[in-house]
Parts: C-alpha cells; sequence; structure tokens
C-alpha cells in the first residue's frame, strides 16, 4: 500500500481488510487514562509510524471519534487496531498471560535508565504509559516486569506522555530483527 501523506489520511476510511492486511511490529500501546486529546492523537500517530500490533485506550479518558484527537492524529486512528477498556491493570494482567513482557514507562525507584532497555527487553512486549498528572496506576507498576525512564536533566521534572512514549517505542524497534522492522 501507498504510504498517505497528511490531507490523504484526514479523509481516508480504510476496510477492516486493509488495516488488518498491514504488516505489524509485535508491540502494543497501553493508555492508562491519558487526559489530552492532543497526546492520544499523537500517540496513534506514534502506534502507526512504528506499526504496533494494537492500542489499548484504557479508563476514563476521550476516544475516537473525537475531531480533537482526529486532529491530532490525522486520521492515524482510522487505521490503527484500538480497543478501550476501563482498566489498564485489566489488559495488563491480559497481555502477560499471553506471555507478553510489560514494560512501563514512569519515574519510579525502581525504574532502569532507557538505555538499558535492550538488555532487559524480549518481544512480544507492551509499553504502558501514564496519565500526564498522576502517572500509571500503582497496581499497574507493580505488574510491570520493567519499568524504564528517560533523564530529565533540565529543570522540568517529566517528559510529554507522547514524547516519552516515542522514544521507548523507537528504542524497542532498534532491538527486534531487521527482517521485521524492514
Amino acid at each position: 500500500m501507498p504510504k498517505l501523506n497528511a490531507k490523504e489520511l484526514r479523509i481516508s476510511k480504510p476496510t477492516a481488510e486493509e488495516v488488518q492486511n498491514l504488516k505489524r511490529n509485535p508491540i502494543y500501546l497501553v493508555l492508562d487514562k491519558i487526559i489530552d486529546t492532543y497526546n492520544i492523537g499523537s500517540l496513534f500517530r506514534l502506534a502507526d509510524a512504528t506499526a504496533v500490533e494494537k492500542m489499548y485506550l484504557c479508563g476514563e479518558m476521550e476516544y475516537p471519534p473525537s475531531s480533537r484527537i482526529h486532529k491530532a492524529a490525522v486520521g492515524t486512528e482510522n487505521w490503527v487496531p484500538w480497543t478501550t477498556t476501563s482498566s489498564a491493570l485489566q489488559v495488563v494482567r491480559e497481555l502477560k498471560s499471553k506471555n507478553v513482557q510489560i514494560i512501563a514507562v514512569e519515574q519510579h525507584p525502581k525504574s532502569i535508565a532507557y538505555s538499558l532497555l535492550a538488555s532487559a527487553l524480549r518481544f512480544p512486549c507492551a509499553i504502558v504509559v501514564g496519565n500526564e498528572t498522576d502517572g500509571i496506576d500503582t497496581k499497574v507498576l507493580k505488574e510491570a516486569d520493567v519499568i524504564v525512564e528517560l533523564p530529565m536533566l533540565g529543570i522540568n521534572k517529566s517528559f510529554n506522555v507522547w514524547g516519552s512514549a516515542a522514544v521507548i517505542v523507537y528504542k524497542v524497534l532498534e532491538s527486534l530483527p531487521n527482517e521485521v522492522t524492514n
């Protein structure tokens, strides 16, 4: 399938078969109560750009169809497999039962530096990102196989949720065999 530009994506209406036939990577993206629709839309763009297997939108948050999400997602919400659920904890437990490694992106006493992630990584994996104010639910963090954080070298204590997710997803992609990502 040819690549679509932003204008084409905004008006695209793919069939279920077209979405299903896109090549995917063994990576899941779990959103735990993300508040900002710009972040949600940007996470859809990230999920499309990195060909994640599926995105889970968990808890109280806005879901597509939403004009605000669509604006940031530029239509990628139509191309990324996604579902909603009431609980990130439920999703994490379900994925763990299928032998999916859970990677939480959070500042935490048990976190490792993102530069060390490759040595702790296995596939398939799920990357969990949390609420912009409260972070990832503590029950979800207890279920995580790995907690990873980005260094914050300036005055700001945290990084934008979609930006953090992007750094980690691309770090994970570096560890995939070349035949998977090409």
